[in-house]
C-alpha cells in the first residue's frame, strides 16, 4: 500500500471524526485498533483495520508504516475516565510512552518513510494552575510543567522527537479540551444541567482552554497536508475561559441555570488523586496556528456550544 494514512486511537471521539472525514475525501485510511471487527462496524469504509495496541513492539502492523502519507498517533488510555490508582497512572503513562516508542521504531525501520508523523500530546505539558487570573498566556515556547500530567506529556514528546532523526516531519499536537457531545468534559457536564443541577466544577476559577471538535479535526488535517506545520502546536481556540464562565454559557445554551457547583471533595470521591487535575487548568493560546493563518470556525464559546448541542456533534 502507498499513500495511505495510518491512525491510532481511531475509535476515540477525535479518531472517529477524523477517520470519517479522511475517508469521505477519498483517502486510503488504515486504522490501528485493538479490535478490527469493532472498528469496522464503527468506522466503515477504511482501507484496512489492523490489530495494534500500545504494548505491541512488532507485528503485522509495522508493514503499514512504510509508504504512508502520514501516521497520526492519537492513542492513549483516558486519564480522567476512572478513579486514579498507582496502576491507573502507570497504565496511562505506559500506553503513551510505549505506544509512541513502538511507532517511532517502526518508522525508523520502514523502507519508505511516512511523509509526516503527527503525535498527540496535550496542554498538560505546561503544568496545571488553580486560577485563570494568575496564569500568563501559554504559547508553544512556554516552559514545561513539573506535575504528573506534565511528566506524561514531556516524556511522550521525547519519544516522538526520535522520529525526527529519521528525517520525518514531526508535529506535536498539544490539544486542549476538545468539545463534543459524544465524549469528554462537555458530555459529562450536559447531564446534570439537563436535570437543573449544573454548575462549575471546583472553584470555577481555573482556565478552560477548549477547542471545537471541527477545529481540532481541521487542525490535524492541515498538519497532515501542510509541510510548514512542524514542531509543537497548541490545538486550542484563541479565547480560553474560566470554568465559571464555561458553566454559565453552557447553562445559557441549554436554557438551564448554573447554580450548583461541584466541589473538589465530590470530584475526589470519583477520581481520587485525579481530582487535583480535574479542578485545575491552563491558559493556553494557539500561537503557531494564528501565526500560520489557521482560520478557526469557532473562536467564541457560546457559538461553539450552540452548534455542538443543536447538532448533537
Amino acid at each position: 500500500m502507498q499513500g495511505h494514512i495510518v491512525i491510532t486511537g481511531a475509535t476515540g471521539v477525535i479518531g472517529v471524526e477524523l477517520a470519517q472525514q479522511l475517508i469521505e475525501r477519498g483517502e486510503k485510511v488504515v486504522l490501528f485498533v485493538r479490535s478490527p471487527d469493532t472498528a469496522e462496524q464503527k468506522i466503515p469504509g477504511a482501507a484496512g483495520y489492523v490489530r495494534w495496541d500500545s504494548d505491541m513492539a512488532d507485528g503485522a502492523w509495522t508493514g503499514f508504516i512504510s509508504g504512508a502519507k502520514g501516521v497520526i498517533h492519537l492513542a492513549g488510555k483516558p486519564l480522567l475516565e476512572s478513579r486514579w490508582s498507582d496502576e491507573h497512572k502507570k497504565e496511562c503513562y505506559n500506553s503513551r510512552i510505549s505506544g509512541t516508542r513502538h511507532i517511532v521504531s517502526a518508522i525508523a525501520g520502514a523502507e519508505e518513510k511516512p511523509g509526516v508523523f503527527i503525535s498527540a500530546t496535550a496542554i498538560g505539558y505546561y503544568g496545571s494552575f488553580e486560577r485563570c487570573a494568575d496564569t500568563s498566556d501559554l504559547f508553544e515556547s512556554a516552559p514545561q510543567g513539573s506535575d504528573f500530567l506534565a511528566k506524561i506529556c514531556i516524556d511522550w514528546e521525547k519519544e516522538a522527537h526520535a522520529a525526527e532523526k529519521t528525517g520525518v516531519r514531526l508535529v506535536l499536537l498539544r490539544t486542549g479540551i476538545v468539545l463534543s457531545t459524544k465524549g469528554g468534559m462537555l458530555q459529562k457536564m450536559i447531564t446534570p444541567f439537563s436535570w437543573f443541577l449544573g454548575g462549575p466544577v471546583g472553584s470555577g476559577l481555573q482556565c478552560i482552554s477548549w477547542i471545537h471538535i471541527d477545529d481540532e479535526i481541521a487542525c490535524i488535517i492541515e498538519a497532515l497536508d501542510n509541510p510548514a506545520y512542524r514542531g509543537a502546536i497548541n490545538a486550542v481556540s484563541p479565547e480560553p475561559v474560566t470554568m465559571k464562565e464555561f458553566a454559565a454559557q453552557l447553562g445559557a445554551v441549554l436554557g438551564r441555570p448554573s447554580l450548583f457547583p461541584v466541589p473538589k471533595a465530590a470530584v475526589q470521591l470519583l477520581l481520587g488523586e485525579g481530582a487535583e487535575y480535574a479542578v485545575k487548568g491552563q491558559k493556553v493560546k494557539p500561537g503557531f496556528l494564528l501565526d500560520h493563518g489557521f482560520v478557526f470556525s469557532y473562536t467564541g464559546l457560546a457559538a461553539a456550544l450552540r452548534e455542538l448541542i443543536d447538532n448533537q456533534k
